[in-house]
């Protein structure tokens, strides 16, 4: 079985955040820079029940790991 590619559209789409492009990088230019010493899960702006998402999928589902890993990196990129 060959694993799913999954977009940033679709991660925050299962965040329960808008989608779209513009807003995806609206949200990162708006949090970004994340501190080297926040998890991504902990980070203040999101809500429990995203962090939680973020925290299982990053642990428990390869397949997603890697767009939350490509959230991370973006998030802590200068804005």
């Amino acid at each position: 079985m060959e694993p799913s590619v999954h977009h940033f559209s679709e991660l925050f789409a299962q965040l329960g955040l808008p989608s779209d492009t513009p807003s995806i990088q609206a949200f990162i230019a708006r949090h970004a820079p994340l501190a080297e010493d926040v998890r991504l899960e902990e980070a203040p702006f999101w809500t429990a029940a995203q962090a939680q998402l973020l925290r299982e999928e990053r642990i428990d589902d390869a397949d997603w790991a890697i767009v939350v890993d490509r959230l991370n990196l973006a998030l802590r990129a200068p804005a």
